[in-house]
Order: C-alpha cells, then sequence, then structure tokens
C-alpha cells in the first residue's frame, strides 16, 4: 500500500468532473497548504540617487519613483506593498501632468513654488514647505514658478493595483497646509508638555473630513517628527510599513532591524512592517524633521496597529 500524500503537498484542486466553465474555475486548498503564503519581505531601503535626480536644478521635467516592485515580487510600481513614493521635478516656468489611479495623493513641496489646477479650474498655489492632499483620482497639471519645483507624493497607488480596485469619484475639496502653520503649529506642539507615555513631539496631519480619525487619509498617514539635538527615539515597532521623507538634520541616522542607515537630507528611507527601529539625533545644533507617510488606517481600522516598544 502506497503511504498517503500529505496534506501540505496536495496543492490546489480542482472539480472532478466540472459541468460548466463556472465550476471549471473553482479550486480548493486545505487547512495544512492554504496559510503558508510566502511573500517577499519588504526591504529596508534609502532612495538617494532619486532624490539627487529630482534636486537637480538641470533635471527635465519628470518624476523619479521609488520603486522597488521587483523585489517585492510584484508587477505593479511600489515602494512598500500598498504605497508608492515619487519625486517630481519641474523646470521652471514647465508643467508636470499628473493621474493617479489611488484614493488621494499626500504632497509635499520640497523647493520652489506653483500651482495646481485641474483643467480650468485652479485648485491652489503652493510652496517650499507646503504640505497639500488631494482626494480621488483626478487630472491635475503642476506648473512651477521662475525658480522651477522639486516636489515628493505619496499615493496608494499599490493597493488599487493589488486588489484590481477601480479609483473612487469623489467631489471632496483638497487640503492644503502651509509651511508658516505648519512652523506654527510645531511650536505649539513644543510648548506644551508631553505625557510620560507619549514618544517623541511630532505633529499629525488630519482635516476637517477626516478629524474623527486624527488622519489625513482614507488609508494612510501623515507625520512630520521631530528630534531635538542629540535626542533619540526609543526602539519600537509597528504593523504599518513607513515611507520617511528626511526633511533636515545634521549627523543623523536610524536603525532599521538591526542595520545602521545613515540620513541624506531628501532621501526617501523604507521601513518594513513589524520591523524593530529607532531615530537618532546625533547633531550638536539642529533639530531633526523626518516626514513619516504609513499605510496606517488600515491597521487603526482593524485594531492591529501593534505599536510597541522593543
Amino acid at each position: 500500500m502506497s503511504a498517503a500524500m500529505r496534506m501540505a503537498a496536495m496543492g490546489p484542486q480542482r472539480h472532478a468532473a466540472p459541468a460548466d466553465a463556472a465550476q471549471a474555475r473553482a479550486r480548493f486548498f486545505n487547512s495544512a497548504n492554504a496559510f503558508n503564503i510566502q511573500l517577499p519581505p519588504v526591504p529596508s531601503h534609502s532612495f538617494t540617487a532619486e532624490a539627487q535626480r529630482a534636486m537637480d536644478r538641470q533635471a527635465p521635467t519628470g518624476w523619479q519613483p521609488c520603486d522597488q516592485s521587483q523585489a517585492l515580487g510584484g508587477g505593479t510600481p511600489a515602494t512598500t506593498p500598498l504605497m508608492l513614493a515619487r519625486y517630481a521635478h519641474i523646470a521652471p516656468g514647465e508643467t508636470l501632468a499628473s493621474h493617479f489611479v489611488a484614493t488621494g495623493a499626500i504632497w509635499y513641496v520640497i523647493a520652489g513654488s506653483g500651482r495646481t489646477q485641474e483643467g480650468d479650474a485652479a485648485l491652489l498655489a503652493w510652496s517650499a514647505g507646503d504640505v497639500f492632499q488631494v482626494p480621488g483620482t483626478r487630472d491635475l497639471h503642476h506648473t512651477a514658478g521662475a525658480e522651477g519645483a522639486t516636489l515628493w507624493v505619496v499615493t496608494d497607488e499599490p493597493l488599487l493595483a493589488a486588489g484590481g480596485f477601480a479609483a473612487p469619484a469623489t467631489d471632496e475639496g483638497v487640503v492644503h497646509y502651509p509651511a508658516a502653520e505648519i512652523q506654527r503649529q510645531l511650536a505649539l506642539v513644543y510648548a506644551a508638555e508631553p505625557e510620560a507615555e507619549t514618544s517623541g513631539r511630532a505633529l499629525i496631519f488630519s482635516s476637517e473630513l477626516l478629524e474623527s480619525t486624527h488622519n489625513i487619509h482614507r488609508t494612510m498617514t501623515l507625520s512630520l517628527n521631530t528630534l531635538p539635538p542629540g535626542d533619540s527615539q526609543a526602539a519600537h515597532r509597528h504593523n504599518s510599513a513607513a515611507i520617511t521623507l528626511i526633511v533636515d538634520g545634521e549627523d543623523c541616522h536610524s536603525m532599521v532591524d538591526g542595520e545602521r542607515i545613515a540620513w541624506d537630507r531628501w532621501a526617501t528611507m523604507v521601513t518594513p512592517p513589524g520591523a524593530p527601529h529607532s531615530h537618532h539625533n546625533g547633531g550638536a545644533t539642529r533639530r531633526a524633521l523626518f516626514l513619516i507617510v504609513q499605510d496606517g488606517q488600515f491597521y487603526y481600522r482593524a485594531r492591529t496597529m501593534g505599536f510597541a516598544p522593543v
């Protein structure tokens, strides 16, 4: 008598005698092989070359995606499984079009100034240090001023692509956070006394529509984190992936899953989900600033954020 096949080795099973195409499409797994899905890990990475190309004043108008889809095992451009970050460089006086199949886009203006339009309608004028959030999928045109502009944008395009979701229609308004108001709000944070359990001093972005969720976007979160000179943020972990834009700092670095990652200004750094990580400001005079986008809204909704010290 031959030995019975092990359940884990059975592979997908099909209908023995399908009567039609609908039955032929059916597949069956079992409790030994259905839950052992092995996906490539999310790499920890710092996108420095992309940042340097985007900051080159002589660069042509265009995009610099922070794409590690090959390492993630998917064909859709992605920085993490559910998010995609890119730099936009716009030469002086030129216009760059965007159409993201996403539930929205979070923008940060690294340098320069300009305006964004939808058709003939002006949405907003922006300048260095501004944050703005555009809900839904829009056909937009971004025009730089006389000095040109560089922007950073994060979307949830990989999420929609992976799920086969259509881009949602929306009449929600753009939300704009000017640089001067961001600095005023950050000063209020520093003037207040934190609770003993508070992790650092950060400014969390939200909107009138999403005020009850304390966040800026339906799937993503945005915070401007800070570290005073000589300070560190204690090691911690969370289930969401994080995409970090290094805004400012001197002699700063992060430790991600035991690896030391030196900071380069305007680089985009990826922290994998669940990875222990900490941030360190070794400078003597400058406050470290780093803008962090996470796919955190999913985990908040599912009650599985899993933020914990290490």
